[in-house]
């Protein structure tokens, strides 16, 4: 196995040379590439029913996981991670009847390259990836615990994503789960207002830019009161991603 992991790295870094000096194609240089990280998949597949993973091997949960984009902003909620390289244990809230067959580093939604999550509590040592069950087309929930108020307080508008959704939860003398309080977050309209912009004068500018359109003809009736009614529903809406049942 080991061979032949070293003869897929040499044969894709000889290929890689190659389409730099112009001998390979864009569409050969992609063979390529697919066919090193189908190897690699093979490989590490196989290692995995050995009696002794490989310690060269060990890169490659790394080198081929997935990437769990999550609607948070990482320099809102869990700064420190960013910051500091604090680890929170964070795990799957559901679906925990069934074994997570994947192998996944987390990002957020915010446009900095930081955002992302890619070390993780283990038992002994921090691991590069987290065990997530496989992305069936429904939401996806995941906890991230230990994290207090200290976060909250330190965590930023970075792009602009607000506070979020939050719930006070406590204990019944019979241990009955009871959902105290309920906090919604901060809407667009309120982030604008933070950082000084009129959402009012906002509105009222694009309006008339889009009386403007309609009376140029660029745009019709039934199209222009969709779009403002598009725009007031965004300025009312969440800062994180939503879709329309949660307005």
């Amino acid at each position: 196995l080991l061979e032949a992991f070293h003869d897929a790295q040499q044969a894709l870094d000889s290929a890689l040379n190659l389409f730099s000096l112009g001998y390979l194609s864009l569409t050969q240089r992609c063979l390529a590439e697919n066919i090193y990280w189908a190897i690699c998949r093979r490989v590490q597949k196989m290692a995995k029913d050995l009696d002794e993973f490989p310690e060269e091997l060990e890169p490659l949960d790394a080198m081929l996981s997935d990437t769990y984009f999550c609607n948070f902003s990482l320099f809102q909620s869990l700064p420190d991670s960013w910051a500091v390289k604090q680890l929170f244990p964070i795990m799957p809230i559901h679906r925990l009847e069934t074994p997570p067959t994947r192998n996944a580093v987390l990002g957020d939604i915010s446009c900095d390259s930081d955002g992302k999550i890619d070390q993780f509590i283990d038992r002994r040592d921090v691991k590069k990836t987290l065990p997530l069950h496989a992305f069936n087309g429904e939401p996806y929930y995941m906890g991230a615990f230990l994290v207090g108020a200290y976060q909250e307080i330190l965590g930023d508008l970075h792009n602009l994503f607000g506070d979020t959704n939050a719930v006070h939860v406590s204990l019944g003398e019979n241990g009955d789960v009871i959902l105290e309080t309920l906090i919604k977050g901060d809407t667009v309209r309120e982030v604008l207002d933070y950082v000084e912009f009129n959402s009012d004068a906002l509105l009222a500018s694009f309006g008339r830019d889009v009386e403007t359109a309609v009376r140029e003809g660029r745009m019709g009736y039934e199209e222009s009161g969709r779009l403002l009614r598009f725009y007031e529903d965004g300025l009312r809406g969440y800062t994180y991603l939503e879709d329309g049942h949660d307005r």
